[in-house]
């Protein structure tokens, strides 16, 4: 069991007393669903009033059905003309999911660092990010003209594979081994970052991840990863 593993990598860097110099884990999270209760996709698909089509593809997205890229270019066309002012609205009607600052509290405590890859947007995550202190953040960007959405993704999209290759470029940049790294998502576009990762965990998750995933927590409250690490009893 890879959690027996990732507490046995815990015991060993305890018993060098800090010696070490790379950090202790690395937690990678998805953010709309797991992060935050909300998609922020679907909020914005709100205001530009095609929530129903939003929503259809984003479910799709994540049960696997289609292409994430492809899905998410789709969703973000429904919102040409939406005002710029979208992204403060969104902002304050997000809502952290249960447990996200004790667990980030008790993490960088250990001397872990925490980081989100997001197939959602900048414009909403970045002052998010710095308010709950992560270390590492990574999301697609909007395009914008004139005070309005262009319809388009800026620059190249955050996919399945783009998620796994942040997980392993946050950890080669401390040197942490990917034994001792954690993924956690809840969708299709998440199970490439969780295959690399040392220990995968499906959080409230569509069937496709609990399937795949080395553990499934039903409980949305992110603070139950602690024990899995050996932070908490």
């Amino acid at each position: 069991m890879r959690s027996e593993v990732l507490e046995h990598e815990a015991s060993e860097a305890r018993s060098l007393g800090g010696q070490l110099a790379s950090a202790r884990f690395l937690v990678v999270l998805d953010v709309d669903s797991t992060l935050i209760e909300n998609e922020v996709i679907e909020m914005l698909g709100d205001l530009a009033g095609c929530h129903a089509q939003v929503a259809e593809i984003t479910e799709r997205a994540m049960r696997g059905e289609l292409d994430f890229a492809q899905s998410l270019q789709a969703r973000v066309a429904l919102l040409e003309g939406l005002s710029d002012t979208c992204f403060e609205e969104v902002r304050s009607q997000i809502r952290v999911t249960a447990g996200v600052p004790e667990m980030i509290a008790a993490l960088h405590a250990d001397g872990s660092l925490v980081g989100v890859v997001s197939g959602g947007f900048h414009e909403v995550l970045d002052p998010l990010a710095e308010e709950l202190g992560l270390d590492h953040w990574r999301a697609n960007r909007l395009g914008v003209m004139n005070g309005r959405l262009t319809g388009e993704v800026s620059g190249p999209i955050i996919d399945p594979q783009s998620k796994a290759d942040a997980l392993m470029e946050w950890a080669d940049a401390r040197a942490i081994p990917l034994a001792r790294t954690v993924a956690v998502g809840d969708g299709a576009n998440d199970l490439r970052m969780m295959e690399v990762a040392g220990l995968s965990v499906a959080f409230d998750a569509r069937p496709l991840v609990r399937q795949q995933a080395d553990l499934v927590m039903d409980e949305r409250d992110l603070s139950q990863l602690l024990p899995l690490l050996g932070l908490r009893g």
